[in-house]
């Protein structure tokens, strides 16, 4: 989907710095295409952003492939590892012992708190892990193009979470991600729900939050993102095409 260009500027690094990635292993290199050319998914935008976000807290390049592959209190016993490593560094790392800090729980990596206490809030209600693990790696492509809108819309993301028909919802898409199943009948009633949803948004005029920036790459890569992680979500935009919406990222009424 993306060029090496596209890619480094998306996550904020040099063209450089990725085909530096690709030689220590840090970053797989994709395949070319038939035009000669290598192509980046949103799989390796996310990947990226996470490698630099570590890097940028001083993390040694290393160590940074073995903490993304880490479990929870593996990944933690290295930041405090490395932490107690720069207090001899003191006020030149001091920036990065912070950010090394912040680093202990896992969702914090390359977001801000309001989005960490919205997934927070997430498995309040019943979504599973895996499922917060989606939301998380999407919001990390979302912050990255607007670190600075993120924060504005978490307290109405977070409302939403009070209507009983969004929980459900993630509590059958929980569900879904769980099983295998191509043709589950629960896709059908995720779908109902968040056309549902749409229509109730669009009645009322509610605007998506990404509308204002006429930037459709994020979402792109929100449905790249899905692509890459569940199969069945192809299907799952054909449901919503059949209920008369373009997809779920960015719902815009068909015809």
């Amino acid at each position: 989907m993306l060029t090496i260009g596209q890619l480094a500027a998306y996550a904020g690094v040099t063209v450089r710095a990725v085909r530096h990635y690709h030689q220590i292993g840090l970053l797989p290199e994709p395949e070319r295409d038939a035009s000669g050319y290598r192509r980046y998914g949103a799989t390796a935008v996310v990947s990226l952003i996470k490698i630099r976000t570590l890097a940028n807290a001083g993390v040694p390049l290393n160590r940074i492939g073995q903490m993304l592959e880490a479990d929870a209190s593996t990944f933690t016993a290295a930041v405090q590892r490395i932490d107690s490593q720069l207090r001899d560094e003191i006020e030149r790392l001091e920036t990065s012992r912070k950010q090394i800090a912040q680093l202990v729980a896992g969702d914090s990596l390359a977001l801000p708190p309001e989005v960490i206490s919205y997934l927070d809030r997430l498995r309040e209600i019943g979504a599973s892990e895996r499922m917060v693990q989606g939301e998380r790696d999407g919001w990390i492509l979302v912050a990255a193009r607007w670190p600075d809108r993120v924060r504005e819309w978490m307290p109405g993301k977070l409302a939403q979470l009070e209507d009983p028909r969004l929980v459900r919802l993630y509590r059958v898409l929980s569900e879904l991600i769980e099983g295998d199943t191509a043709d589950d009948p629960r896709l059908e009633e995720a779908a109902d729900i968040m056309a549902e949803l749409a229509e109730q948004a669009y009645t009322s005029g509610e605007n998506n939050p990404g509308e204002a920036e006429h930037d459709d790459l994020p979402f792109d890569l929100l449905d790249a993102l899905a692509d890459e992680t569940d199969p069945r979500a192809e299907r799952m935009r054909d449901l919503m095409r059949e209920r008369g919406w373009s997809g779920w990222n960015r719902m815009e009424r068909l015809g």
